[in-house]
Order: C-alpha cells, then sequence, then structure tokens
C-alpha cells in the first residue's frame, strides 16, 4: 500500500502529496527572513513528499507545519503623547509638613517674591495658611508614581508649578493661570504639565509629590521654619512627606 498508517487515530487520515497545495501570503510586505523561510519550508516538504511515496497522515502533515512554519510579528512601539484629563474630584485643604509646619504664601506675612513657606503656625497667625483646590486628573498612560494632580490656591488663578530654566534644575514656583485646564497635555507649549504632580500616599497619613514633567523632583520642606518649599531629588535631608488638613 502507498498509504502510511497513523497509529492512535480512529481512521486514516491522508493528504495526497500529487494535488496542488494552497499557499496564501497576506498583503503585508514580507522581510527576506520569511522568504527564505517560506523556501525552506518547500524544500522540506519535497522531502517529505519522496519519502512518503505520494501520501502521508494528517498528524505528519501537522507537525510538518508545527516544526517548520514561523510566524514572525513586527511589534512597532506607537509614541503616544499622555493626556491627562481633569475629573470631576476635587479636594480643599490644607497642606503640612511631617513636622506641623503649614505651607504659607510668603507675600501675605513680608514683601518677599512670591513664593511658598513652611511655618509653624500659632493661633494668632493660623489665618495665614494657604487653602489649596487640589484637582486630580486621569490619564490612559499607566500612573504608577500616583495620582496626578494639580495644586492650586483656592480662590486664585495660582498654581504649583515645577520648572526649569534653560540648564538649571528644577524649581518650585507659583504660576499664573487663566483657564480651566480640563486637559493638559505632556509637553504642553505653555507647560501646563509643569502643573501636574503624581500624588503618592505613603503610610497611613503621609503624601508624596513629584512633578510629573521631571520624574524624580519632589515637593519637599526644611526642618527649620520660615524655608522655602522647594524641588528636590531624593534622597535628600529635606522631607518629601505631607499630610492633607481640613
Amino acid at each position: 500500500s502507498d498509504e502510511l498508517d497513523c497509529p492512535g487515530l480512529a481512521m486514516n487520515c491522508q493528504c495526497d502529496m500529487n494535488q496542488d497545495i494552497k499557499l496564501e501570503l497576506s498583503a503585508h510586505p514580507h522581510s527576506m527572513r520569511r522568504v527564505v523561510n517560506i523556501i525552506i519550508a518547500v524544500e522540506r516538504l519535497k522531502h517529505i513528499k519522496e519519502m512518503s511515496s505520494g501520501k502521508f497522515c494528517e498528524d505528519a502533515l501537522l507537525n510538518f507545519f508545527m516544526e517548520n512554519v514561523i510566524e514572525e510579528r513586527l511589534v512597532k512601539p506607537l509614541n503616544v503623547t499622555p493626556i491627562y484629563c481633569k475629573s470631576s474630584r476635587t479636594l480643599q485643604c490644607t497642606v503640612c509638613d511631617k513636622y506641623k509646619k503649614t505651607l504659607v504664601q510668603s507675600n501675605k506675612l513680608t514683601n518677599e517674591d512670591l513664593h511658598l513657606k513652611a511655618v509653624t503656625l500659632n493661633a494668632g497667625t493660623i489665618q495665614y495658611k494657604v487653602r489649596f483646590s487640589m484637582s486630580t486628573y486621569v490619564t490612559s498612560a499607566p500612573q504608577n508614581n500616583g495620582q496626578a494632580v494639580c495644586l492650586g490656591i483656592s480662590n486664585s488663578n495660582l498654581y504649583i508649578a515645577c520648572s526649569q530654566s534653560g540648564g538649571s534644575s528644577p524649581v518650585l514656583l507659583l504660576k499664573e493661570v487663566n483657564g480651566p485646564l480640563d486637559t493638559i497635555k505632556t509637553n504642553d507649549p505653555n507647560e501646563y504639565d509643569s502643573l501636574l504632580f503624581f500624588r503618592k500616599e505613603t503610610g497611613t497619613a503621609y503624601n508624596t509629590f513629584e512633578s510629573v514633567k521631571y520624574p524624580g523632583w519632589f515637593i519637599t520642606t526644611a526642618f527649620d521654619d520660615w524655608k522655602r518649599v522647594e524641588m528636590n531629588q531624593v534622597p535628600t535631608d529635606r522631607t518629601t512627606n505631607f499630610t492633607l488638613e481640613d
């Protein structure tokens, strides 16, 4: 008989090698590697045809294709610019560091340029504490570093920003913004992405705020009173831990 038995099968399934084999190729452009793979596969198929006297069973055909057909995929990474969209969640709060110092505006207490300081307040100066409106943002990009937020000073158009000028290190400043900031794009021409921070909860009460635009740079305060709030990389002798108070 010209037929090869296939043990273990209820019936013999045979493929006549004298018949044409239809090979379908997709319309995508192929590399030379794929062409070589097809040529090698055809040569091996001819060899199997000679050995099987023209016919071989379904298992042999299946094994041949499993061993010789190579699927090649070309994955091209997409350069997608992350877009952050403001959600309906907004928290009204004051911000204190782990030493119980409260963030205040410098020009409310002194005649200095506009910036934030960390100060231990008492009953007579508690009115100077800055109240923030913390807006949360959502994005399709992975947010492994925390929840994206903007820290705006309530009843004003001032926001905490992490900005860089030339080749200097990023600095913390108060940026004046006119507009709702409903969406913020990475590398925004107006540098609105400098307003975004990743808020991450650490422990049971503390929060850290890392710049989205400049990863690795955190909002920090010094141990001593009346020192400027700054951006620093960790590790640092300044604290990066803050609590949010009502």
